[in-house]
């Protein structure tokens, strides 16, 4: 057997090109009209729009949980504004105007170490610092959580 005996099995034809416009062109495969029909079609996906839609709180993403607002008072703070052996909590600060709360939002208050303590007071539901609370108990002031 030599090369030039070798008969191909198949037809060196090609397969018509379908969808190309001109006298021949159909569909394609796509059907008729449409999204789908058209180049670059892209469906969006269902999930991306319900994304979109839902509001956003800022540095909180999707998610609606509710922000607590947090706000530092410094001993010197207190110092000037409170008699001897005052009880000081969250509320008491609110009602003296040491904190302003935007009313219907929950809310912490930090006491920091920043100023001198001359007086001892009763100090209740605030975070309080290491700095602060070894001022607050040198003075003899109380620390209840």
């Amino acid at each position: 057997m030599q090369l030039h005996n070798i008969k191909p099995t198949k037809k060196n034809r090609k397969a018509p090109r379908i969808g190309r416009g001109g006298k021949r062109g159909t569909y394609s495969g796509r059907g008729i009209k449409g999204q789908k029909a058209r180049a670059g079609h892209r469906i969006r996906p269902a999930i991306r729009d319900l994304m979109l839609r839902t509001p956003k709180l800022r540095g909180s993403g999707f998610s609606r949980r509710s922000h607590v607002q947090h706000f530092i008072v410094n001993l010197s703070q207190i110092e000037g504004g409170f008699k001897e052996k005052a009880d000081i909590n969250p509320k008491i600060l609110v009602n003296k105007n040491l904190i302003h709360i935007k009313y219907g939002k929950p809310f912490r208050v930090k006491v920091l170490g920043e100023g001198k303590l001359t007086k001892p007071h009763n100090f209740s539901g605030l975070i309080i610092s290491a700095k602060a609370k070894e001022k607050i108990i040198a003075v003899g002031g109380t620390i209840h959580d």
